[in-house]
């Protein structure tokens, strides 16, 4: 190929080298084709925020009915099963969300810190006191999965095993376009963990969500144990990994722009900043998928009922329409119309836990250390369709 010759513009979200980065392909997909094809897969992409915005506060013409995920495993009618209400459009997903969203008011959630601030004293200390560590298995994978755990009741012992599994359900297989078999077999194991949980729950209450969430009562409507389990299989697999991806790639990010960095460790009060950043340049959650309702007109093409489009999450953030300069990384920058979370009735129900534990974690890392380092030659992407961030981030820190 010559200097002059442009590559045919290629997008699909199992290609490794998106995984790697993809937002040279976000820019061109941007501008040259903001409503985007792919024959193979069977789907079409939104590219710019303006048009991933409304696609979020369209749920009437593009729907959540089959799921969030391309994969042919996860997509269809049953998809609700391991993915409650993100599967799900009115009436059900209204009877649900309100359901399970009282665990999530911002007064329930501030009441949370002290218990994430506890569990994250414990794992800043433990890895600190290393020195050199994976920040993604000695931290960043540690406490979202705790909170969540302590949250839903999962014991101390099994956690470290259901991390894995949620790991294994994640990873994509290059060159195969759908949940590896490593994955459905890790699924299956979940699933009957927590169901062996809510029968435990049933029998003998404790103080925790899933107790709380088998009694739940809306005017007569309770949860049933198939509802239980696939929240508790959301929470696991969206809520914790999610998380865990969002504190490495600050961890990362600050790295890679030691100007920013160097404004969150001379004063914590930016630490917030810091994380709406890098929920704007880099978010956890990239993509997403909606499928027509009848005949939708996008970018001057009318798609049928029933085609499949990914409202690309990780594009929109950097679409310099909104945010001037958008591949800088700048803790001083205007934040407020990131769409890392949504939009809309399906706005992320843990957004605020999320923030929270990005926050408390970051503020108890920085409070023991001076400054920190990472060995690119050890860090390690994952390989997900849906979701970006580290499976290894070898840190050295210098104490205080």
């Amino acid at each position: 190929m010559t200097a002059d010759t442009v590559a045919p513009l290629c997008y699909s979200p199992y290609d490794y080298q998106i995984h790697e980065d993809p937002y040279p392909t976000y820019a061109r997909l941007r501008e040259e084709a903001p409503l985007f094809r792919n024959d193979d897969l069977d789907f079409w992409a939104l590219s710019r925020h303006d048009d991933v915005l409304a696609a979020f506060r369209n749920p009437s013409q593009l729907s959540n009915r089959f799921g969030v995920s391309l994969d042919p495993a996860a997509y269809g009618p049953d998809a609700h099963r391991a993915m409650s209400f993100l599967a799900m459009d009115p009436p059900d997903h209204t009877r649900m969300r309100s359901l399970v969203s009282k665990a999530f008011t911002p007064r329930r959630v501030a009441e949370l810190e002290n218990g994430i601030r506890r569990l994250a004293v414990k794992h800043a200390e433990t890895a600190v006191a290393r020195g050199h560590f994976d920040f993604v298995a000695d931290f960043a994978g540690l406490l979202p999965m705790d909170v969540i755990s302590e949250m839903i009741g999962v014991p101390r012992a099994d956690r470290a095993e259901v991390r894995r599994l949620a790991d294994l359900l994640m990873h994509r297989v290059e060159g195969l376009n759908d949940v590896p078999p490593e994955g459905i077999e890790a699924a299956l194991a979940m699933a009957g963990y927590f169901d062996e949980m809510v029968r435990q729950r049933r029998a003998h209450p404790a103080e925790d969500l899933t107790s709380a969430l088998l009694g739940a009562d809306v005017s007569g409507d309770r949860l049933d144990d198939e509802e239980v389990i696939s929240f508790l299989f959301l929470m696991v697999v969206a809520g914790n990994e999610t998380t865990t991806k969002l504190l490495a790639n600050c961890w990362y990010w600050g790295w890679r722009f030691p100007d920013q960095r160097a404004k969150a460790l001379a004063d914590p009060g930016r630490i917030p900043d810091w994380v709406e950043e890098t929920l704007r340049f880099d978010t956890s959650s990239q993509m997403l998928l909606r499928v027509t309702t009848g005949d939708v007109e996008l970018h001057g093409s009318v798609l049928p009922d029933g085609e499949r489009v990914l409202l690309l999450v990780g594009s929109a953030n950097r679409d310099p329409r909104i945010f001037p300069q958008p591949d800088h990384y700048d803790l001083d920058r205007d934040t407020s119309k990131l769409v890392s979370f949504g939009s809309g009735r399906h706005f992320c129900l843990g957004a605020a836990l999320a923030r929270l534990e990005a926050r408390v974690g970051l503020q108890e890392l920085l409070l023991r250390i001076g400054d920190y380092e990472i060995d690119p030659g050890g860090v390690e992407r994952v390989h997900s369709i849906n979701v970006r961030g580290f499976a290894r981030l070898p840190t050295s820190v210098s104490e205080r």
